[in-house]
C-alpha cells in the first residue's frame, strides 16, 4: 500500500462502512439483538466492579477507582476488536475453505485491506465503547486525576492499542491458509485477550514481562492508564511507540508468506 494511495484506501473504508449501516438497518432486528446480548455479557461484566468495591480491593497502589479505569478501557477495546475486526477475522477461513479468496485476490485493490477490513459490526460495539467509557470517566473522577494533556494522551494510547489489537489477533486467523480447523488458537487467543480485564500487575514479574515484550497483550489495555496515573517511564512510552511498527511489519511478512503458500480451492 504506498502512500499516495491512502487517500483512495481511506474512501474504501468509508464506503465500506456506509454499506455496513445500511445492511444493519434493512435487518434491525438482528442489530438490536446483537446489543441486547452485548448488554447481557456487561451485566455479568459488572460483577468484576462490585467485588472490586466490596472487598476494597487494592493492588500495590491501585484503589478501586484506579482499577476501574483498567475494566473501563479493557471493555472500550472489546467493543472496538468485536466491532472492527473479529467479524472479519472469522471470515478468513470462510474464505480459504469456500474458494471466495480465489476471487478476492483478483480484485485491484491489497488483499489484506479487503479481507480484514471488509465488515464493520455497528451494534456490537456500541454498549461496550459507552459502558467502557462511563467507567472510565468515574474512575478518572473518583481518582482525582488530572485532564489536562492527560485525556490526548490517553487517546493516542487507544490508537495504539487498537493498531496492536489488529496485529495480534490478525496472526492467529492466518493459520486457516495452511490448517482447515483453527478454533483452538483462536479460542487460546480469546483466552490472551481477556486477561486484560485487570491491570498487569495481578500476574507475577516473568509473566508481566511476557505480556509486554514477548507478546505484548497487556499493551493493550494497561499502558492507556498507567499513563494517565503517570506510572510509565520513557522507555515504556518509547516501546508502546515502537510496538505497533514491529507487530505491522510482522504481520505484512507472514500475511505474504501465507498468501504465497496458498493453493486456489479449486486446485
Amino acid at each position: 500500500m504506498k502512500m499516495r494511495s491512502l487517500g483512495y484506501y481511506f474512501k474504501l473504508y468509508g464506503v465500506f462502512v456506509k454499506n455496513c449501516v445500511a445492511a444493519s438497518m434493512e435487518y434491525r432486528f438482528n442489530f438490536w439483538m446483537g446489543i441486547g446480548v452485548e448488554i447481557a455479557f456487561l451485566c455479568a461484566k459488572a460483577l468484576y466492579i462490585l467485588i472490586v468495591y466490596q472487598t476494597n480491593l487494592h493492588i500495590g497502589e491501585l484503589t478501586p477507582d484506579h482499577i476501574l479505569l483498567f475494566i473501563g478501557t479493557y471493555t472500550m477495546m472489546t467493543g472496538l476488536y468485536m466491532g472492527l475486526f473479529y467479524v472479519n477475522f472469522v471470515r478468513i477461513s470462510q474464505y480459504v475453505q469456500g474458494g471466495t479468496l480465489d476471487l478476492l485476490i483478483t480484485k485491484p485493490v491489497s488483499l489484506q485491506f479487503l479481507v480484514s477490513l471488509r465488515y464493520i459490526d455497528i451494534g456490537l460495539p456500541i454498549p461496550n465503547i459507552l459502558a467502557g467509557a462511563i467507567m472510565v470517566g468515574v474512575g478518572w473522577h473518583r481518582a482525582q486525576l488530572p485532564l489536562n494533556w492527560n485525556l490526548l494522551g490517553y487517546i493516542g494510547f487507544i490508537g495504539i492499542a487498537l493498531m496492536i489489537t489488529y496485529c495480534l489477533m490478525l496472526l492467529p486467523a492466518l493459520l486457516s491458509f495452511r490448517y482447515v480447523q483453527t478454533g483452538a488458537v483462536t479460542e487460546m487467543a480469546h483466552s490472551i485477550w481477556d486477561a486484560n480485564n485487570m491491570p498487569l500487575d495481578i500476574f507475577p514479574m516473568w509473566l508481566q514481562r511476557i505480556g509486554v515484550y514477548v507478546i505484548p497483550v497487556f499493551l493493550i489495555s494497561n499502558y492507556g492508564p498507567k499513563f494517565v496515573m503517570g506510572m510509565l517511564n520513557l522507555w515504556d512510552i518509547l516501546w508502546a511507540l515502537l510496538v505497533p511498527v514491529i507487530l505491522f511489519i510482522l504481520v505484512r511478512k507472514c500475511w505474504s508468506l501465507a498468501v504465497r503458500k496458498y493453493s486456489s480451492a479449486g486446485s
